[in-house]
């Protein structure tokens, strides 16, 4: 061949090659040009690390404590495994990774094993030997990798090993967690969509980069994320907001109890379902139990039940913590309002509300005391919409009150600021 010519001809050393005369007499690792790469390897591999907060990270370890199975999706590439390596590491379980797409849907049901006498004992469904390990370990994490590329019949049979933990016959111990990842089809090699059912049974968290932990960590620092803890103290109340969220908003909002989507892409996403609600007042629970933010609890319930009818959850809970119209009725001058825009605007509205519902001349007038209060607190735009539907409610026996000159001046200016940022570039003005 003229490849193998042009090497004969030009030598060993040509092509990179030991010949004898440079050949060290003492063999070892160092002593070999592989063993120098080694050297140089183990130089790259040497990092540091330092502690970080990581809302995705802290979110996957919720769920994984709560047991209940969690998918993460991202592009190819992304550290989703090594997310799964550290938080294998720091919650001391031994990882187990099961490429689902290379496996027949036996691989996941159980293999026929033929014993003496079938028709006595019938035919057993032997576990493969992964499921086998997990069993006699009592615990560790199963880390089903590149789920979007397992064709419909192996989504099937994982059906029943994601909900009930079963492989054949065995079953796998309360310390095992599940896990998985997927690429969105796109990006998936010879992608699937996933099936409803089994996109129903997880937990759908979107794993992105962050770009700064990928700059320092090549510089030659990785982050340490700090896990979560509960508080053993707050566990009682925690089961008792998270009932109070889940059922207070499904009782208002019926038709969210369980709705498919209508494309097969969303159907394979996180979407609301009763199963799907009973992991939303998990997660709910260990959150609050863990004192964990607001971000966090989001990244759980959308993607448990959907973004749409987590953001209704999470404004849903918002308004359980306001104060009640009536008490601010009450005493005005004592309010305590939130500091939240939408929170503030929310309990104007219903103290308006309330007036209107139940009009008389001292609670009209402890409302306009309230709004002088938020004027004194906050800021005068939030009272414009208030201001002029309490207005509205005026008897005509009603004597105009002194907080409205208070509050006049703020609202003609807010008003005024208004007119103008509504106006597009170029309008002629009246």
């Amino acid at each position: 061949m003229p490849g193998t010519a042009l090497l004969d001809a030009a030598g060993p050393d040509a092509a990179g090659l030991d010949t004898d005369s440079d050949r060290p007499d003492t063999a070892g690792p160092d002593s070999t040009r592989l063993g120098t790469a080694r050297r140089l390897l183990d130089l790259l591999s040497d990092t540091t690390t330092e502690p970080r907060s990581d809302t995705q990270l802290e979110a996957l370890t919720l769920a994984v404590a709560a047991d209940l199975p969690v998918l993460l999706w991202g592009e190819p590439g992304i550290g989703k495994t090594a997310a799964l390596n550290q938080l294998a590491e720091a919650l001391e379980l031994p990882l187990t990774t099961v490429i689902a797409s290379v496996h027949e849907p036996s691989d996941f049901s159980g293999l026929p094993i033929v014993g003496d006498d079938p028709a006595e004992q019938g035919v057993p469904m032997a576990p493969p030997d992964w499921a086998v390990r997990l069993v006699r370990a009592g615990h560790g994490l199963l880390f089903l990798d590149e789920l979007s590329t397992a064709p419909p019949a192996v989504q099937a049979a994982l059906l029943r090993l994601v909900l009930e933990r079963r492989i054949g016959t065995l079953q796998l111990p309360p310390g095992v967690r599940i896990v998985a990842a997927a690429n969105p089809r796109s990006s998936a090699a010879d992608g699937w969509e996933l099936s409803p059912p089994l996109a129903n049974r997880f937990v759908h968290l979107q794993w992105v980069h962050d770009h700064e932990v990928v700059v320092r960590g090549l510089g030659g620092v990785w982050p340490v994320a700090t896990l979560p803890r509960l508080d053993p103290q707050a566990l009682s109340a925690a089961v008792a907001l998270a009932r109070r969220s889940v059922c207070g908003l499904l009782t208002a909002r019926p038709e969210l109890v369980h709705r498919l989507p209508a494309t097969d892409t969303r159907r394979g996403g996180a979407w609301p379902s009763p199963r799907s609600w009973d992991m939303t007042l998990r997660l709910v629970a260990f959150a609050t139990a863990a004192g964990s933010s607001r971000e966090v609890l989001s990244l759980l319930v959308r993607g448990a039940v959907g973004d749409g009818p987590g953001l209704e959850l999470m404004a849903h809970m918002d308004r359980m913590d306001l104060p009640d119209p009536e008490d601010l009725l009450a005493d005005p001058g004592a309010a305590m309002l939130p500091d939240r825009g939408d929170l503030r605007q929310a309990v104007l509205d219903g103290v308006v509300a309330a007036v209107r519902n139940r009009p008389d001349r001292t609670r009209w007038d402890a409302a306009w005391a309230l709004l002088v209060r938020a004027l004194e607190t906050g800021a005068p735009d939030l009272l414009v919409v208030p201001a002029t539907t309490l207005a509205s409610l005026r008897r005509e026996d009603w004597d105009v009150p002194a907080a409205i000159e208070r509050l006049a001046p703020a609202l003609a200016v807010s008003r005024r600021a208004d007119l103008v940022g509504a106006r597009k570039p170029g309008a002629v003005r009246p």
